[in-house]
């Protein structure tokens, strides 16, 4: 994962991708809806009646993350974010953000701003 303007992970900038549906519940945890496509998807929707949507829920800090995510801040800033809401409880930081961040990204929520 390469920005053209920094090779520090803590510079990059990430937004959430274009077309993902999410919500916040009435506790302020996200919940994004994944539509299951494809043929082993649609086979079990068939067969073993799974739903067509899956509703992912992130919990705690995840959701809190999440919804500073704007494409503006960089991660940096979402871990000064962070470490103001949660203090210690957030500790190791940059460490713990850096691998949520980069889940977030490998499962196709966000994607890194050019």
């Amino acid at each position: 994962m390469k920005n053209n303007k920094s090779d520090n992970f803590l510079d990059y900038v990430f937004e959430i991708k274009n077309g993902l549906t999410w919500t916040t519940d009435e506790s302020g945890e996200v919940i994004v809806d994944m539509e299951n496509t494809g043929i082993t998807n649609r086979i079990a929707q068939k067969f073993f009646h799974k739903p067509a949507i899956s509703h992912i829920h992130l919990e705690g800090m995840g959701s809190y993350i999440f919804t500073c995510i704007d494409g503006k801040k960089s991660v940096y800033e979402i871990g000064q974010l962070v470490k103001e809401k949660y203090g210690e409880e957030a500790e190791p930081l940059y460490e713990r953000l850096s691998v949520y961040m980069n889940n977030l990204k490998n499962v196709g929520y966000i994607t890194l701003k050019a």
